[in-house]
């Protein structure tokens, strides 16, 4: 028997291959199908079953063009309907695969359909659970992201949860290990570790939704509060997931689409669309299209595009690094952004040299601001408001970038503002938006947050520490 977690750090997602006896299943699968036929063609195994935990939010599953390429039936829990062909499986069935069985225990709570997979070994023992977003380590799923307007609330869902979580999970041994959906960084949860894996023990003693002398009304309570709003994308992923979607390789042959200069400005006016920048924030920083947003791909990408971009439909063109173009097609279409039509050859460079206009972005150290930094300065913090609460600078305004659309009309375009977030990202993120919009006069503090407080800015006059939320 053989079980690999693939761990995609960018979307804190993890799917995963099981193999024995040469079958094969392959659970919760990213978009693109390359990785797990490659894996059980080394294996020499046929991939029999796709498991589908329950209809993910946060991503575009690669069910539809996995099964569609390998011959695998595609295996969701009870009670969902998806809109394709698929098998929905009975509370407790058994499934196959070599000299292992999977049985299938529904889990609903994070969503109605949640199931979670028992893998027992050869012997019949009770090995994994793969729990999807049932169960995290150090956490469990929300429960607000399947509510219905005047069905079910994300109180009646968090009810399932702790009924499944008592009633399927927690009566399980110890030594059995935890293979979640998500680690730390994924909006699924509010505190899940780090960690991607675990033993089901040290949940039952660590885990505060796991408290052995938790009432319901307690377990509801606490899973409910401090639960910021879900990006924009979440239910049109899941939507997609359920419904079907365009196949993963016509995707790639439409965005992977070479577009000179004269051809890239041409598709910009005449498809209404928006062009992304994908380079580092400090290569952006230096020269870019005007009118571009910074989205860099080496950093929380896929997450960004879908909080910031609330057209799936969106026509999107790309400037990058040149051999990352289908890399940058890829991780659009894993949070459904399927409508990538092209990417400016020679990047930036062929930009300049056809003489067109470049803009830059206004810098500053994280020293140079502690030398002027004053009462009178427009300082905008665009982290989370979790972390604007537990920390931050005196004077400091919190302008989150999940939701600087919305909150724009609160700001001056005839004031300098300086912005920063915690290393450096979102703020240049946030810096491309805004001048786009007409604010020309921003400035990033490079380094963000974390250079900021090793300044003379460490201070505690400067710094105010939020203890009571």
């Amino acid at each position: 028997m053989k079980v690999e977690q693939i761990y995609t750090g960018c979307l804190a997602e993890a799917a995963y291959y099981i193999e024995s006896k040469g079958e094969a299943v392959v659970i919760d699968p990213l978009r693109e199908t390359e990785p797990y036929i490659a894996r059980a063609k080394a294996d020499g195994a046929k991939i029999k079953y796709v498991l589908e935990t329950h209809f993910h939010a946060d991503f575009v599953s690669g069910h539809l063009d996995l099964a569609k390429k390998t011959g695998a039936k595609i295996v969701f829990g009870p009670t969902a309907q998806p809109n394709f062909d698929a098998y929905v499986a009975k509370d407790n069935e058994e499934l196959k695969v070599g000299d292992i069985t999977i049985q299938i225990l529904h889990t609903p709570g994070h969503t109605m359909e949640s199931t979670t997979f028992l893998l027992k070994d050869e012997t019949g023992k009770d090995y994994a659970i793969f729990t999807g977003d049932t169960l995290f380590l150090g956490d469990v799923g929300r429960p607000d992201l399947a509510i219905k307007q005047g069905e079910i609330t994300r109180e009646d869902l968090a009810g399932f949860l702790f009924d499944s979580l008592r009633n399927r999970i927690m009566p399980l041994n110890d030594d059995v290990i935890v293979y979640p959906g998500h680690g730390a960084g994924s909006a699924c949860g509010k505190k899940m570790s780090k960690d991607t894996w675990g033993y089901l023990g040290e949940q039952k003693k660590t885990n505060y939704a796991l408290r052995a002398d938790m009432s319901k009304a307690e377990f509801v309570k606490e899973v409910t509060t401090g639960l910021v709003e879900p990006p924009q994308y979440f239910p049109k992923n899941a939507m997609m997931n359920k419904m079907g979607y365009e196949s993963i390789d016509t995707v790639r042959e439409r965005g992977v689409h070479t577009l000179s200069v004269r051809a890239f400005k041409a598709a910009w006016e005449g498809e209404e669309a928006i062009v992304l920048d994908t380079r580092h924030q400090d290569v952006f920083a230096k020269g870019f299209v005007p009118g571009s947003i910074f989205i860099g791909i080496d950093d929380n990408f896929a997450m960004w595009v879908g909080a910031l971009i609330t057209d799936l439909k969106q026509p999107i063109l790309f400037v990058s690094e040149p051999g990352r173009e289908e890399e940058i097609v890829t991780r659009l279409a894993r949070v459904g952004y399927d409508n990538a039509i092209g990417y400016l050859e020679g990047g930036f460079e062929s930009w300049k040299k056809a003489g067109e206009e470049v803009d830059v972005l206004e810098e500053v150290t994280a020293e140079g601001f502690a030398d002027i930094y004053n009462s009178n300065i427009n300082l905008l913090d665009v982290r989370r408001t979790s972390e604007f609460n537990a920390e931050h600078l005196v004077g400091a305004r919190n302008f989150p970038l999940d939701f600087i659309s919305r909150n724009m009309n609160q700001i001056n375009r005839d004031r300098k503002y300086y912005l920063h977030c915690a290393g450096g990202y979102r703020s240049v993120i946030a810096a491309s938006i805004l001048k786009s919009r007409g604010f020309e006069d921003v400035v990033n503090i490079r380094g963000g947050y974390k250079a900021l407080v090793n300044t003379d800015l460490k201070r505690t006059e400067y710094v105010e520490q939020i203890t009571e939320l």
